[in-house]
């Protein structure tokens, strides 16, 4: 039997979370009072249950009861119960943005403003996510790759890395983005806008990648920045991050950055057990087009 408890902030996508588990053939209890853990785990044994794999929800609408989950582990620990955390974390400004959104009140302050209520929660959920065996940051994530996450943990049994690395091209003229961790500035480089025919062309087209990278100061660039984030990110990892994002600019968006930031994901990606997770995106790619540019 796989126990996996699945918990972590409001509006950080726990209810979606365990839906897919539950389409992954987890029998699945959503806000099970904590008291009642450890019975659950009686029910299952001498019952022997059919439902080889349980996933329960635990979240701040347990309320004061959060205080004696350390009870509850130690309980089932002495049952010799192998149990996982699953942790759903997001950002402040993300979780913020999800409520307006939703038009939902937090749980921990009614009535009140919702980062109140997220401050409240954090300091009560701190020792479920200290524990955690899996802790999976959804600012950044759509449902889809939140699916892709669960599936490699839960059903393919890959190794999962806590820190997802996002590789991130934008421009300059349309603000950096506010979630950057690193900012890189590619505006030192010739640009190809001004170049006849490359004007319509983007950094995922060959001609632009060529030209960019013709020049020695983008090698040159790319095996520096490339050794500044090799040394960084373990430094990253060892103490708990989980989502760095790292945003390379030039003015547009469109044709430097997004030439370097392709180069700078490949080398990453080719790392040999990198422990973390990669990802990349193009902010800006396509709004010169949209501005008739």
């Amino acid at each position: 039997m796989r126990f996996v408890i699945v918990t972590g902030m409001s509006g950080a996508g726990k209810s979606t979370a365990m839906k897919m588990m539950e389409d992954m053939g987890f029998f699945c209890i959503d806000n099970l009072p904590i008291p009642l853990l450890d019975k659950l785990v009686d029910f299952t044994t001498n019952f022997n249950t059919q439902n080889k794999d349980i996933a329960i929800g635990i979240d701040a609408r347990s309320g004061e009861r959060l205080d004696t989950v350390d009870d509850m582990l130690e309980i089932l620990r002495q049952k010799d119960v192998k149990y996982e955390i699953l942790f759903l974390d997001a950002e402040d400004g993300v979780l913020v943005k999800r409520y307006k959104e939703t038009r939902r009140n937090h749980p921990l302050a009614p009535g009140e403003r919702v980062d109140k209520g997220i401050e409240l929660e954090r300091r009560k959920m701190e020792c479920l996510k200290t524990k955690a065996d899996y802790i999976i940051d959804t600012s950044r994530l759509l449902t889809r790759e939140l699916k892709t996450e669960l599936e490699k943990i839960f059903r393919q049994d890959a190794s999962f890395n806590n820190l997802i690395v996002t590789i991130l091209s934008f421009g300059f003229k349309y603000g950096i983005p506010e979630d950057s961790d690193i900012v890189m500035d590619v505006r030192f480089l010739p640009n190809p806008y001004y170049v006849e025919g490359l004007r319509p062309k983007t950094g995922n087209d060959v001609e632009i990648q060529q030209y960019v990278m013709r020049f020695p100061e983008a090698k040159q660039f790319l095996d520096q920045f490339e050794q500044l984030v090799n040394f960084l990110i373990p430094n990253y990892i060892s103490e708990g991050k989980n989502q760095l994002v790292i945003s390379i600019g030039c003015t547009g968006g469109k044709h430097r950055s997004v030439t370097l930031a392709n180069e700078l994901y490949k080398r990453l990606g080719i790392v040999p057990d990198r422990g973390y997770g990669l990802k990349i995106e193009h902010r800006d790619i396509g709004k010169d087009a949209l501005r008739g540019k």
